[in-house]
């Protein structure tokens, strides 16, 4: 007998919730606020529209189905099985961070702020979860394949994202690696920089989107759902030693980009999730490249 779906419900602590772990009543996080010129009403607000937003999700639920829930900080431990059906309730960045831990498993995004939240991933309100959840579990539902980007290091490690993977010191020091396309014999340019970033379409409309216009570049930005990357090396530096002709491109299906540490510790992380990185040292190398997992959301 094959096991009915589970729904799983993937939020975050909100800020009213941030604050009373650091301050522990209520009373207390009102008056750190005020003292900032902050009030806590539209804090609390914001939190009470994101729990009712959850209990209304999780109402929508069908009553053969399964269910649970994950908190962000938690997405690294919890195992998520091929038959769950993700929704994500939050933030569009909550899609992203999700994104990484996931095989193929359709993901439904609700807003829980509308006109807050540019609802790029999270498109949906919480009356439409009960027919979106129909739809993922349905043949012939819609959905979009979102290209993903990874990074494979020489020891195995793997890390997925959706929007972007840096690659570069843990701190504001300057990493040391050489830098080249990867298959080929080539060792790549030697380079001193603040690090790498690759970016997906799904980046384009944040930090990858920044890079492209502080450097004025002529190349297209890649769409959501096209199997293309673009990367820009940040803040290269050229010395006798270390060069700075290769600085940006881009990467179809099939291509790579392999960077070989040179210095004593790299990080590499995915949208934003620095918690959760590899670590690189000297001599390792890591390929950047299309994933063959994308991200499949309902739409």
């Amino acid at each position: 007998m094959s096991l009915a779906p589970r729904a799983v419900l993937v939020h975050r602590r909100t800020e009213y919730e941030e604050l009373l772990t650091r301050h522990g009543t209520h009373g207390q996080a009102a008056f750190f606020l005020s003292s900032r010129g902050r009030s806590i009403d539209e804090v609390v607000r914001r939190h009470d529209r994101t729990q009712q937003a959850l209990r209304e999700v999780a109402a929508a639920v069908p009553l053969t189905w399964r269910s649970s829930r994950v908190e962000r900080a938690d997405l690294d431990r919890f195992l998520f099985a091929p038959q769950d059906v993700v929704v994500v309730v939050g933030q569009d960045g909550l899609v992203a961070n999700t994104a990484k831990y996931l095989g193929g498993q359709p993901v439904v995004g609700i807003d829980t702020d509308p006109g807050r939240n540019p609802g790029v991933l999270v498109r949906h309100r919480c009356a439409d979860t009960a027919a979106l959840l129909r739809a993922a579990t349905a043949g012939g539902g819609r959905t979009e394949e979102l290209t993903m980007v990874e990074a494979v290091a020489d020891d195995t490690q793997r890390l997925l994202a959706l929007n972007e993977i840096y690659l570069g010191p843990p701190g504001h020091q300057t990493a040391r690696y050489r830098l080249g396309p990867d298959g080929e014999s080539d060792p790549g340019e030697a380079q001193a920089s603040s690090g790498v970033l690759v970016g997906t379409g799904t980046g384009a409309t944040g930090w990858l989107r920044s890079l492209w216009l502080e450097r004025g570049s002529t190349a297209e930005l890649p769409a959501p759902c096209e199997a293309r990357l673009l990367w820009f090396v940040r803040e290269a530096w050229p010395s006798p030693a270390t060069g700075t002709t290769r600085v940006a491109g881009e990467l179809g299906r099939g291509q790579g980009l392999r960077l070989t540490v040179e210095s004593d510790r790299v990080v590499v992380f995915g949208d934003g999730m620095e918690a959760d990185a590899l670590e690189l040292t000297w001599g390792q190398s890591v390929r950047l490249g299309i994933a063959e997992t994308s991200l499949r959301l309902v739409a």
